[in-house]
């Protein structure tokens, strides 16, 4: 599978890209980066940083600093730590971004690879709307958008209603929505299922030399935040996306038209609509399945 995570790392971003790491089924092709848990500059530095560490030639093209219409918003330092990797100071990467934008690396992309390339938005999915854009070929072209956001049926988790991607942009998901691209949404109704604990994170350490020993550290800061808000776990949201584009067979979905609201108190959440192209709505999952899964693959990153 030829794949582009679209990412801020971000804890659970650094977890997705070393989980497509340890899969020799993806082909990754780059990796676009987008403001939304740190600003655009970190997410490109820690993904530059992830890019070192897995020791593989990927391309790192920076994108989007802020949502469309919407003001900028402050990055999630709470739930990610200052430099978004746990309580790690900035990593010093020994490469530099690729020359392209996030959105030329994702049309030139997609137009080299016809129907082949899948695109993991796990992220404010910005850098997609903005690719929609620059190419309007870019929707029929790509073999699938599976996007990490969205609550459907169950609450938000920035806001009663919106979970923190689609509420960071919501004018960006929109385009996409009504794009007629195919898209999978990979939302809060199935990545709270799956909580990853201090001892899975033991597990990994155990399994994985330096990246297990360094995905445990930075999960700690974010272990914390869940503790804070009362789970014992931290959710599986951006692996959780990847898991669903290669083992769709684990999920159970809801194809439907999906809008997104705009403005107003309920901004950023995601709901059934009609009139528009329909979406693949991943509603529930074998949560025991996927955390072996992702346990098993990551312990083999090297």
């Amino acid at each position: 599978m030829k794949l582009i995570i679209d990412t801020d790392p971000g804890v659970d971003d650094a977890l997705a890209i070393l989980y497509a790491a340890a899969d020799p089924e993806i082909e990754l092709l780059g990796l676009t980066t987008v403001f939304g848990n740190v600003t655009v500059e970190q997410a490109t530095r820690n993904a530059l940083h992830l890019v070192d560490r897995i020791g593989r030639d990927v391309p790192v093209a920076q994108g989007a600093g802020k949502p469309r219409l919407l003001p900028p918003f402050v990055p999630s330092h709470h739930v990610h730590g200052p430099e978004g990797l746990g309580s790690l100071a900035a990593p010093q990467p020994r490469r530099a971004p690729h020359a392209e934008s996030a959105a030329e690396f994702l049309c030139r992309s997609v137009r080299e690879h016809p129907g082949e390339v899948v695109v993991c938005p796990i992220g404010p999915i910005t850098n997609i709307a903005d690719a929609m854009d620059m190419d309007p070929a870019f929707a029929a072209n790509v073999r699938e958008i599976v996007v990490m956001g969205g609550a459907v049926d169950a609450p938000g988790n920035v806001t009663p209603f919106a979970e923190a991607n689609t509420y960071h942009d919501p004018h960006a998901l929109d385009v996409v929505l009504a794009s007629g691209a195919p898209v999978t949404m990979v939302g809060l109704d199935v990545t709270l299922k799956v909580l990853l604990t201090e001892t899975d994170f033991d597990f990994v350490a155990a399994g994985n030399g330096p990246n297990g020993s360094f995905l445990k550290e930075i999960s700690r800061f974010y272990l914390d935040f869940y503790k804070s808000i009362g789970l014992m776990g931290c959710g599986l949201h951006d692996p959780m996306t990847l898991i669903a584009a290669r083992y769709p067979e684990l999920f159970s979905s809801e194809r439907t038209a999906l809008t997104v609201d705009t403005d107003g108190p309920a901004i950023g959440k995601t709901r059934r609509a009609n009139g528009r192209p329909a979406v693949n709505v991943l509603l529930d999952c074998d949560a025991e399945a996927i955390k072996a899964h992702f346990l098993a693959a990551v312990t083999k990153v090297q």
